[in-house]
């Protein structure tokens, strides 16, 4: 009996000791995987900190030109080039804050679809990093069918000529995916994960634009609405901002009403 008290009264820290160890396995496991399914709503977070100092920065540039402007207009030493410069750096500013107001707004609508996208997921859904493997993965499939298929690479050679313009910056946009695909999925930072979506969002673009030119059925079609609105309305801010520029010296030339004359439609 006392070879067993001796060896319980040495070695009963073990069991505390290999208690703990697990526990502290099992917290570490599981807040990694907290972590890895909530890096979508990580990323979109960075991603609206970075707007929201993109709109700061903006808006200063803004003002900055503003009253560039106005020093510009007050000094009649000023050469009027100096003044057209300051009315189209003027311009830029108002159309970059704007843009920027957008990319905040649109930032946040992504925090609150990830926050929701977050709360709704389960155990068995696909991680957010496993999802942008999974779109990666199949879009370079897509593009081996070219090269393995001889069917497809007779049919439409320009997908795999390195010598086309759009298979060329679709093979950079493949290069740049590759490069920013992190091999630790397990420890992806949000910035990681932002790098990596945009880069594989890219490529899809590209390789669609790619299957575009040369001719595949059922390639989307670009759509110019986009870029149509926003000529217009940087035209429409041109315009505005020149009215607002001239309307003062409109105002000015206004002759001011005169008091010895009695008003209109009343005879003295």
């Amino acid at each position: 009996m006392e070879p067993i008290l001796l060896i319980v009264s040495s070695w009963w820290w073990i069991g505390p000791a290999a208690v703990g160890a697990g526990a502290a396995t099992y917290a570490g496991m599981t807040t990694r995987n907290r972590r890895a399914r909530r890096l979508e709503l990580d990323a979109a977070r960075a991603e609206e900190s970075q707007a929201y100092r993109d709109l700061v920065a903006a808006r200063a540039r803004l003002r900055t030109a503003q009253a560039d402007l106005l020093t510009a207009k007050s000094r009649s030493s000023v050469p009027p080039a100096h003044a057209a410069d300051a009315r189209r750096e003027l311009q830029a500013a108002r159309q970059d804050e704007k843009t920027a107001s957008l990319a905040l707004r649109a930032s946040r609508t992504r925090v609150k679809a990830g926050y929701a996208q977050y709360r709704a997921a389960s155990s068995h859904d696909p991680l957010p990093i496993d999802r942008l493997y999974a779109a990666h993965d199949s879009v370079n499939t897509r593009w081996l069918a070219y090269e393995t298929d001889v069917d497809k690479a007779l049919t439409y050679p320009q997908m795999t000529d390195p010598r086309h313009p759009a298979t060329v910056v679709f093979l950079r946009a493949q290069r740049e995916a590759l490069v920013k695909r992190p091999t630790l999925r397990d420890r992806v930072t949000p910035q990681q994960f932002l790098e990596y979506r945009v880069a594989v969002r890219h490529l899809e673009a590209t390789f669609a634009e790619a299957e575009r030119q040369s001719g595949v059925p059922g390639a989307p079609r670009p759509s110019s609405a986009g870029a149509t609105a926003a000529a217009g309305l940087t035209a429409a801010a041109a315009v505005l901002s020149e009215i607002a520029d001239r309307l003062p010296a409109l105002i000015a030339r206004i002759p001011p009403p005169r008091t010895n004359e009695p008003p209109a439609g009343r005879v003295p």
